[in-house]
């Protein structure tokens, strides 16, 4: 039997659910055109890892002259200390801790020890990564398991260290580090584009779990960064047929981007901004060949290592 008032119901449904579709693409394009006031983050903890160098320092520094508290996490203890010190120069407030992100004990430890010595953390900066770059035939086991532990686990292990706090006050950011490389695939990144991949997959699941949380979780934002060449030594062998069109920034032209956006809750951008439009709106659309063909023409990637 036909179940007239279901049928109504799903008709409204779905007219609500166009009006909510409409409604949100409408404002994403005008945030877009006219981007929120970038938010105080004075009050912030902000947890950062691989602020040794790179980028990660360079962001580091940049919060801490908004006047955040910095926690500074890397491997390396020596440069640690060192982009602590550079902050604490400026007046800012820092401090340094020495971590193996890829454990996760002692991720756990150090997010214990920061909540008793620092206070609970308000902003996650996932950063820390490396890119092997060689062929995938030439890339060894252990190579590829260290490179998928410090780009894909160590953000699920902050996350689970970070997270129960920021769902209790439900308020928080968390930001992570994917790539160019996480948004289509290039030579010599076989391994290094699927752990990029994975972390807009981890951010953007994330989100949804955290939507359709009954608690209505919606003080805890996200924002995933996609870099394109950034010049810290981590890309040995860049190729780029223009320069002008598709260039490598700096470090700190990367971290003005990266605070920027976090600051106004962008939810993705790429570095350089432009890529974003390019890669969704033009490579995403194509049939995979004729995508195929314009990498071709741009000849746009990064040679092997070896």
């Amino acid at each position: 039997m036909f179940d007239i008032q279901g049928a109504i119901s799903l008709v409204f449904e779905l007219l609500w659910t166009l009006i909510k579709v409409n409604y949100e693409t409408i404002r994403g394009m005008w945030r877009v055109v006219v981007p929120p006031e970038p938010k105080d983050v004075k009050d912030d903890v902000i947890f950062i890892t691989g602020t040794g160098h790179g980028i990660g320092r360079e962001v580091a520094l940049r919060f801490a002259k908004l006047g955040g508290t910095i926690v500074c996490v890397d491997i390396n203890a020596s440069s640690n200390e060192e982009t602590v010190k550079l902050i604490k120069q400026e007046k800012g407030k820092a401090h340094s801790y020495q971590c193996d992100v890829t454990d996760r004990a002692a991720v756990m430890q150090l997010a214990e020890r920061v909540s008793r010595e620092v206070g609970d953390v308000s902003i996650l900066i996932n950063n820390a990564g490396i890119m092997p770059c060689k062929p995938v035939l030439k890339q060894t086991e252990q190579e590829i398991k260290l490179m998928n532990n410090i780009n894909i686990n160590a953000n699920l292990w902050t996350i689970q260290a970070f997270l129960p706090s920021m769902i209790a006050r439900n308020h928080g950011h968390i930001v992570a580090m994917s790539s160019m490389a996480g948004l289509m695939g290039l030579t010599n990144l076989v391994p290094y584009c699927g752990s990029k991949y994975a972390v807009r997959g981890i951010m953007e699941a994330l989100a949804v779990e955290l939507l359709d949380d009954p608690r209505q979780l919606n003080g805890i934002k996200f924002t995933t960064i996609c870099p394109y060449i950034v010049d810290t030594g981590l890309c040995k062998k860049p190729r780029i047929r223009f320069q002008n069109l598709m260039k490598v920034v700096t470090a700190g032209e990367a971290a003005d981007m990266i605070v920027d956006a976090v600051r106004r809750e962008i939810v993705e951008i790429t570095l350089p901004y432009e890529l974003h439009y390019l890669n969704r709106y033009i490579y995403r659309l194509l049939p995979f060949p004729a995508a195929r063909a314009w990498n071709a023409f741009f000849n746009t990637g990064v040679d092997s290592h070896e």
